[in-house]
């Protein structure tokens, strides 16, 4: 049993020589969601604190992202996320995958599936509350009419 804890603890100890990358790509402005759609700063406040740091280039590392194996699962899931939705590179997208990411927002804001409930473990801050999640449905609909009008318009 000795043999099995001394071999665990050095198999902690070597794995904390392999640390994530915790750079973020530079941030650009002039693409980024909360930017574009000149949103008010009630949303901004709400999304900077439950989206932004999984799905942007604004990921804000907690304490514990210096501790592997944590850290590891910290980093593909900000990377997954990013993947799906990268709020900071919003303008990128062609208007009818905003349209398609703007109707999963609000669809996973409605459903209670974002934020995750593994990601309130450290922020608890993210939480939303019933207010703030009606208040962010509700401007993605709007976002969504001006989105589908901008659509529409440019046919």
């Amino acid at each position: 049993m000795k043999k099995i804890i001394v071999v665990l603890l050095v198999a902690f100890i070597m794995i904390q020589f392999f640390p994530i990358d915790k750079t973020n790509p530079p941030p650009t402005p002039g693409m980024d969601f909360l930017k574009i759609k000149n949103s008010p700063e009630k949303i901004v406040k709400i999304m900077r604190t439950s989206c932004y740091d999984c799905h942007s280039n604004e990921t804000k590392y907690p304490w514990y992202s210096s501790i592997s194996p944590v850290s590891w699962f910290l980093k593909n899931h900000i990377n997954e996320g990013r993947k799906h939705l990268n709020f900071s590179t919003f303008a990128v997208y062609e208007p009818k995958r905003q349209l398609h990411k703007i109707e999963e927002c609000i669809e996973m804001v409605e459903k209670k599936e974002m934020p995750l409930e593994s990601y309130y473990v450290g922020h608890q801050d993210a939480k939303l509350t019933d207010e703030q999640r009606s208040d962010l449905v509700q401007y993605f609909k709007r976002v969504k009419e001006d989105t589908e009008r901008g659509i529409m318009f440019n046919k």
